[in-house]
Formats: C-alpha cells, structure tokens, sequence
C-alpha cells in the first residue's frame, strides 16, 4: 500500500509533503505551548507574589523592567491572547495547504489518469466501460485527495498529541499514564472494533457506486428504446437499489466514525471529574489543585479531539484505501506512445498477408489488398464480417495484428502512426456533435481557421442553411438536436475534409438517412473526395455504384467482386 500511495504522487507532490509534515511538527510544538501556558498563568494569577517569588517569574519581571505585580500578570495574559490569535490563524493556514494539496492531488491525478485512457491502445478501450472510467475521473479521484487529507491530518494530530502528552508527562507522569492505561485500552478497543466495521464499508461503496454510474450512463443513452418498452420504472428501481446500497455504505462510515470522538469525550472528562472528587474526598485544597485540573481539562479538551481525528483519518483512510487501489492500477496502464516521422502518400497503400482478431480467433485472416491514391474503393459483406475492423487497421486504430501495411514504401508503423493519421478523414454511422456552433464541431479540438471552416462547409454543402441561421456560429444543439440527419451527416464531412485529408473513409455514414438523402450525400461525398483516396463501408449497392472497385468480406478473407451490381459471393 505505501509503494501504491508513493506511485500516486509526482516528485513535487512528494516534496510538498514533507514540507507539511515539517509545518505540522512547528504547529505541534505551538499547540503544545498554548496548553502549557495556561498552567503559569492561572498559578500567578491565582497568586500575584509569584511574581517575584517564583525564580522563573522574578528572571522575567526584572528582565522586562517590571514594578508592579498587577501589570506584569495583565501583560502576560495580553501576550497569552494574542499568541491565541496568532496560533489560530497559523493553524488556519495549515489547514488551507493542506486542503489545497490534497485537493492538487485530486486534479493531478484526474489528469494523469484521463491522460492515459486518452493515449491507451483503442482495442484494449473497446473493452472498457465507460461508466466506470468517469467514476475512477470523477469520484475516485476525488476519494484519493480525502485519503491524503486523512494521512496529513493523522499525521499532524500525531505530533500535536505527542508533544501535549509529553508536557502532561512533565507536569504530573502518575496521572498522565493511569490515563492513558484506561484510555489506551478504549482506543485499542475502538481501532479493533469500529475499523474492521469500516474497512468492510469501503468495498461495498465501491460496488454500489459502480453499478449506480452504469445504470444512469445506459438507461440516458438508450432512453428511447426504454421509453418504448414502457421500462422507466424498472430502470428507476434499479437505481433506487444501488443508490440505497451506496447511501447505506456512506451513512454506516459516517456513524462509524463518530463513535471514537462520543467514548472518548465521555470517559475522558468523566476520568478528569472523577480525580477531582477523589481529591476533594481526600481533603485536598481547591486552589492547589485547579491550577494542575485546569492544564488537564484544557489538555484533555485538545487532546481528545486530536485522538478523535487520528481515529477518523485513519478510518477514513482504510474507508478510501479501495480508491487508492482503482486510481494505482489505471496510472500503470500501457499507453500507446506513437510517433510522427515523416510519411508520404503519393502511390499507394499495400496491406500484405494480415491477420488480426480481438481474442484468439481471427476476424481477418491472410488480408492482401492494394489501394492506388485516388482510387474509390467500397467493402462490402455481413454484418460482423470484419469491414469497419479492416477500416479501422488501415486508418491506424488497431495496431496489433500480423502481416504488414506498407504507405508507398514506407511500413506503417507506431513511429509514423500520427503522421497517417493527420492524412485520414472519417466520417462514422452516428456522428457526436457537442452542444456548441457548427465551426466548433467542424474543428473539433484542431487549430481553428475560419477560411479553411466556410471552405469545408461549403464544400459540404451547408452554406445556404448556415445564411439563414447565425452562419458558422450557428448552435447545433446537444448532439445536433437542432439539425436534421442529413444537416448532422454534412457536418461530419466537414468536419473529415477540415484538414484536407488525403484518405476518406466512410463506415456506414450514410445507412441511417432515407435514400434521397443519401443519394444526396454520397453524391457530395464523390465530389469533395476527388483526387482523394475514398474507402466506403456500406450495405446499399446504390451507395457504391461510383466506386472504381469493391471487395467483399467473406470467411475471415477478401475478394473483388467483379460485378457491383449485385451481391455476389467470393
């Protein structure tokens, strides 16, 4: 667990907490002497003569010039005060850098982690669930900076009540270590007891929390489709289950965590009345034992809350241990580290003898095709023959498989694999449009040139709907809701055509449209990919019926199929 906690935080972080911990030795040696003053003062208020009696006293009056008893008590009591203040407001400060470290640690490690999901392998992404990926960016994230917090806290309370411990020792040691026999075996007692309950809580908050994040991310993405089987109060029950099962994990911590602070409140002052009724019973004098009962009541008032805190640190830190695990994990995933060495592509593309599949059965086996630049290509086949997979591993999003793909004469590889992609447009069946203009959408993230914008709307066709709109900061809606199919799919191309691509690919762009629509389309798609590479996934034969040549996807193979008309076997 310590190598996970170190793994978590970069160099700086790990200085920073040093430094911390140092501060908080400084805070503990002041909260000591917070305590400690009370005691002299309270003697030498009780007692003026202490002024000059005391040697410690008298060393004081005389080196400050003292005359008069009176002043000298009223001015230690003004210093007492405002070292209060200035104790106050120092441990206010620790407080903020502690909270503003731990919560540093929440963004440094949303970042990192988001950093690694984004330059992850595609296939191995394909295999996760996007839910759980938001949870560990969001909440996990959120649970490790309240883990740090905790450390820091049980951290500092541990030096506060060690050092107050050790000035009790000073002041009277008998009774410091009955009290800590009694209430040491408490503390024993709870850790045993109230962590284990705890330690058992974390797990199941994790669980929980999964299953809640799943079901809202897949009851909003198909709520059509729930909406038309009548399933709304199916899918809000079983949100109802795992959010009582998450509120019912978070309310046992929390109930758990306040049973350490409740016992050790009450035995401690119940301890602290009982020693002064059995020196009142013994015949003790009130005034020589309420200097030495004040320290302890003001001692055990900060020293039970210290103790209180170390429990719930450590507590919350066995509660959130399961986050650090998750975020350990997901920050030593293999990222996929590609290069952009130059790459041209002027002749042709050459896949030769590949084979690929996403467990050990192939998709794809003993692939060879060649693509000239320029030329129109569609493939075409089943439902699961394997016609987006060969897309996708000519356009670079699937790296491991066997066999070669050579660009000109260039191999194709992870050292160019940017480069490749920089020369590729895509257009996908279901475009993402974000709520935002429609020259946002088309740049999507890339360096924003209005010209380049108004040519690739243009070229798209989507000019004279923009002019009776807002033109190109026109809003499209969250997903495109203000947009038709065919306005949405427009946007796609300009968005694909933005960056004046050299290859286009089409994976079922258009199969959702009407077929107007989409003859409307495809026939704008041929003309802005002229002089372009154009590679079509499609079911339609009228969706190819421009194509230069068509392969079909049959038996884990490829065959051209001589006749485009008709949907002939291999």
């Amino acid at each position: 667990m310590i190598k996970k906690i170190k793994g978590l935080l970069n160099p700086v972080q790990k200085k920073s907490m040093i430094a911390l911990v140092v501060l908080s030795i400084v805070i503990s040696g002041i909260e000591t002497v917070g305590i400690s003053a009370i005691l002299p003062f309270i003697s030498v208020a009780s007692d003026f003569s202490l002024a000059t009696d005391n040697k410690y006293y008298h060393f004081v009056y005389t080196l400050l010039g003292f005359t008069d008893t009176q002043s000298f008590v009223i001015t230690f009591g003004f210093v007492l005060v405002g070292f209060y203040i200035s104790r106050g407001f120092i441990n206010l400060c620790y407080m903020y850098f502690i909270q503003r470290y731990s919560q540093g640690i929440f963004l440094s490690l949303a970042i990192k982690i988001f950093s690694n999901y984004v330059h992850i392998k595609y296939q191995d992404m394909t295999t996760r669930n996007s839910s759980d990926l938001a949870k560990k960016l969001i909440t996990e994230t959120d649970n490790a900076a309240l883990f740090f917090y905790s450390l820091l806290l049980l951290i500092s309370e541990l030096f506060v009540s060690s050092f107050i411990y050790a000035a009790l020792l000073v002041v009277n040691w008998k009774v410091t270590l009955a009290l800590t026999g009694f209430l040491g075996s408490m503390v024993f007692l709870l850790v045993k007891v109230v962590s284990g309950l705890i330690r058992k809580e974390g797990p199941k908050r994790n669980h929980f929390q999964e299953i809640y994040y799943r079901t809202i991310n897949e009851t909003l993405s198909n709520l059509k489709f729930i909406k038309l089987l009548a399933g709304e109060e199916t899918a809000i029950k079983a949100l109802n289950k795992s959010g009582q099962g998450y509120v019912n994990a978070m309310v046992m911590n929390k109930t758990y965590n306040t049973i350490p602070r409740l016992s050790l409140e009450s035995i401690g002052f119940s301890l602290l009345i009982s020693a002064l009724i059995f020196a009142l019973m013994h015949g003790e004098s009130i005034a020589s034992i309420i200097p030495v009962v004040s320290l302890f009541a003001l001692a055990m008032y900060r020293l039970l809350p210290s103790v209180n805190r170390i429990l719930s640190s450590y507590n919350n830190m066995l509660y959130y241990t399961k986050s650090i695990e998750l975020l350990h994990e997901d920050l030593n995933i293999a990222t996929h580290n590609l290069g952009n060495e130059p790459l041209e592509f002027t002749r042709q593309i050459n896949i030769e003898k590949m084979s690929f599949g996403y467990t050990e059965d192939p998709v794809l086996e003993n692939i060879s095709l060649s693509i000239k630049k320029g030329e129109k290509i569609a493939l075409i086949g089943e439902s699961g023959a394997g016609k987006s997979t060969l897309a996708d591993i000519i356009i670079g999003m699937y790296t491991s498989f066997s066999g070669h793909i050579h660009v000109d004469d260039e191999l194709l590889s992870e050292k160019n694999m940017l480069s490749w992609r920089e020369k590729i447009g895509y257009i996908p069946q279901s475009i993402y449009l974000f709520d935002s203009t429609v020259a946002e959408n088309v740049v999507f993230g890339r360096q924003y040139n209005e010209q380049q914008v108004k040519e690739a709307l243009h070229k798209a066709e989507l000019t004279s709907f923009l002019e009776q709109n807002e033109g190109i900061h026109t809003l499209v809606g969250e997903d495109g809701s203000q947009l038709s199919g065919g306005q949405k799919q427009r946007i796609a191309i300009a968005r694909a055509i933005y960056g004046d691509p050299d290859l286009l690919v089409l994976d079922e762009a258009t199969s959702a449209l009407d077929s107007r629509t989409e003859q409307k389309i495809m026939d704008n798609i041929f003309k802005v990919s002229e002089g372009k590479t154009l590679i079509i996934i499609a079911h339609r034969l009228s969706t190819i019926e421009q194509c230069d040549k068509v392969y079909k996807i049959e038996d884990r193979g490829i065959c051209l199929v001589e006749d485009k008309t008709v949907q002939s076997d291999c």
